[in-house]
């Protein structure tokens, strides 16, 4: 299916998530990379069966067999790193944080795709994770490399909005089957 079958499939009562899908993937400035691994790695993330079966194949049509492998590694890794750093800050012994993680993520170093576009995967997916120290070090990475707000806005855009659909879409599924 597509964004238009997805967007098709969003109830009335939050017709706003479908004019917001509609604006942050239809008419996004990104460059086709990085909208799509975004889109990829964010209905990824959003653990949504529904967005993920909707939007994988319209992501891995305008991505490269390489991009659409980085960008299933960033939510994969993401997923991981996520629950661990964020962990380790939540907990009020800041010990932790001395600590070696002992955790491989080689594929940070070397993701197959330019590492801005990596990076910003891997912030958008931590955005849905809602892991700060995660967001906060791959926004750093992003400024460092000239990346302005806009851009790193557009991609917590899309991954709040492929969220909150995801969620709005599995809970009907789920009321329908009562």
């Amino acid at each position: 299916m597509s964004l238009d079958s997805l967007r098709s499939a969003v109830p009335d009562y939050a017709k706003d998530l479908k004019l917001n899908l509609s604006s942050v993937i239809g008419n996004s400035d990104l460059p086709a990379q990085q909208l799509w691994g975004t889109v990829l790695a964010t209905a990824i993330a959003s653990r949504s069966p529904i967005v993920l079966r909707e939007l994988e194949p319209e992501a891995k049509a305008n991505l490269t067999p390489e991009a659409y492998s980085a960008a299933k590694s960033a939510a994969a890794v993401m997923a991981m790193n996520n629950v661990f750093y964020r962990t380790r800050h939540l907990l009020s012994d800041h010990e932790y944080g001395t600590l070696r993680a002992g955790l491989r993520m080689n594929v940070i170093g070397n993701p197959g795709v330019d590492k801005v576009d990596f990076e910003l995967w891997s912030f958008a997916v931590s955005a849905i994770n809602g892991c700060g120290m995660c967001l906060d070090s791959h926004e750093q990475v992003l400024r460092k490399a000239g990346v302005d707000r806009e851009t790193i806005q557009e991609a917590f855009k899309i991954a709040a909005v492929v969220e909150a659909v995801g969620v709005t879409l599995d809970t009907e599924a789920v009321l329908a089957d009562q």
